[in-house]
C-alpha cells in the first residue's frame, strides 16, 4: 500500500487539502488580472481540463472584480495571490475568494495579520504561506548564507507563527526553489517539522519541456515519499498544459484518478511504420477518455502482443501496416493508415 504522510485537513471550497485526502491539482491564471472575460475564459478552461484550485494574482484593488466573476463561472475553488498589502486581502475575503495567498510577516505589524486573520476566519478562509528562495527574510539568509532547505523551512515556520499566535490552524504551507535538489530537501525537513498540508511546485521551472522535467523529479519523487498534498506544475507555457503534467505526474507515481495509462515502445531500426506520429497521435487522442485501461502503441511484433501482453489493448507495427491486440491475443491486422481508427474503435468497445 503506498504510504502517505498523514497531515491536517484544510477545506479550500468544499475541497479537502491534507488528512489522507487525494492530492489536488493546482494552476494559475495568466491572463492579465484587469482583463476580467479572458481569465474568465480562462479559468474555464482549466476547469474542463481538470483543475481542482485555481490561483489568480491579486496585484490591486481594481483586480478584486475578477474574484466574484470567477466564481460566478466557475465552481472550482478560487485563491487570491496577494503580497504585501493586506487591505487586498482584506478585499479579497470579503469578494468571495475561497483562500488567500500571503505571507504574513510581509504585511506589516500584528495588528494587520489579526485583521486578516479574522477575516479568513469568520469566512472559513484558509491562507497558503509561499515561501521561495527570493522571499525568505534577511535575518535568516544571514544566519544560513543563502537559501538553503533549511533556510526555507525556517522562513516558512515564521510565517506560520505568526498566524497560530491568532489561533489560526487552517494553513497550507508551500516551499519551493528553482532548484530541484534544494526544493527536495526543504520539503523533506518540512514534513519531519509540521504536519500542516503541503503545496508541492518547483518554482520558475521553465518552459514545458524543461518544467515538466523539473517538476517530475521533484514533486515526483516527494510524492513516492508519501510527501505532498497538493501540487502544481509551473510552466512558461499554457496554464492548461500545467494540469496534463500535473496529472501525468500523479498517474506516473500511482496516485491518479485512473484513466488511460499509454505506453508506447522508443523504436527501433525493426520499425517499419511512423511510430512516433502514430503514437503522439493517439496521446492526444486519448487526453480526455476517463476509462481505466493500459493502451499500447508499439513498433514490431517483437515489442507488440508479447512484452505490451498486460495492455488492454493495443497496436503493433509491420511493414506498412499493423496489429490490434487485446491482451496478447491478436485480433487482426489493419493497413497503417487505419490503425488509429481501429484503436480507437476497439477502445469504444472496452
Amino acid at each position: 500500500m503506498f504510504y502517505h504522510q498523514t497531515t491536517k485537513t484544510v477545506n479550500v471550497g468544499g475541497i479537502k487539502i491534507g488528512g489522507g485526502n487525494k492530492i489536488t491539482v493546482q494552476s494559475m491564471l495568466s491572463t492579465p488580472s484587469y482583463d476580467i472575460e479572458k481569465s474568465v475564459a480562462q479559468a474555464i478552461s482549466l476547469e474542463k481540463a481538470g483543475c481542482d484550485i485555481i490561483r489568480a494574482a491579486i496585484p490591486d484593488k481594481n483586480a478584486v472584480a475578477l474574484i466574484p466573476a470567477l466564481k460566478e463561472a466557475v465552481k472550482t475553488p478560487i485563491v487570491a495571490d496577494i503580497h504585501f498589502d493586506y487591505r487586498l486581502a482584506l478585499e479579497a475575503a470579503a469578494a468571495g475568494v475561497d483562500k488567500i495567498r500571503i505571507n504574513p510577516g510581509n504585511i506589516g505589524d500584528e495588528d494587520r495579520v489579526h485583521q486578516v486573520v479574522n477575516a479568513c476566519k469568520c469566512r472559513n478562509i484558509s491562507i497558503r504561506i509561499g515561501v521561495n528562495s527570493g522571499s525568505v527574510e534577511k535575518s535568516i539568509l544571514s544566519k544560513y548564507g543563502s537559501a538553503t532547505a533549511e533556510a526555507l523551512v525556517e522562513s516558512a515556520m515564521f510565517h506560520a507563527s505568526l498566524l497560530e499566535k491568532f489561533d489560526f490552524n487552517d494553513i497550507v504551507i508551500s516551499i519551493k526553489s528553482s532548484d530541484v535538489p534544494t526544493m527536495y530537501k526543504a520539503y523533506i525537513k518540512a514534513a519531519e517539522v509540521t504536519d500542516y498540508p503541503l503545496h508541492l511546485g518547483v518554482t520558475e521551472a521553465g518552459t514545458e519541456r524543461r518544467g515538466i522535467i523539473n517538476s517530475a523529479a521533484g514533486i515526483g519523487g516527494l510524492l513516492l515519499r508519501g510527501i505532498g498534498d497538493t501540487i502544481r506544475v509551473s510552466l512558461t507555457d499554457e496554464p492548461v498544459k500545467e494540469v496534463y503534467a500535473a496529472k501525468d505526474i500523479l498517474n506516473a507515481v500511482g496516485l491518479g484518478n485512473g484513466g488511460v495509462k499509454l505506453v508506447s515502445c522508443p523504436t527501433c531500426g525493426r520499425t517499419r511504420i511512423d511510430l512516433i506520429s502514430i503514437a503522439k497521435k493517439a496521446e492526444e487522442m486519448l487526453r480526455d477518455c476517463n476509462k481505466d485501461i493500459t493502451v499500447a502503441v508499439m513498433g514490431c511484433v517483437v515489442n507488440g502482443p508479447g512484452e505490451a501482453s498486460a495492455a488492454d489493448i493495443g497496436i503493433a507495427g509491420g511493414d506498412g501496416c499493423g496489429i490490434i491486440f487485446k491482451k496478447g491475443e491478436i485480433l487482426r491486422k489493419v493497413p497503417e493508415d487505419k490503425l488509429l481508427n481501429e484503436l480507437m474503435a476497439e477502445i469504444e468497445k472496452l
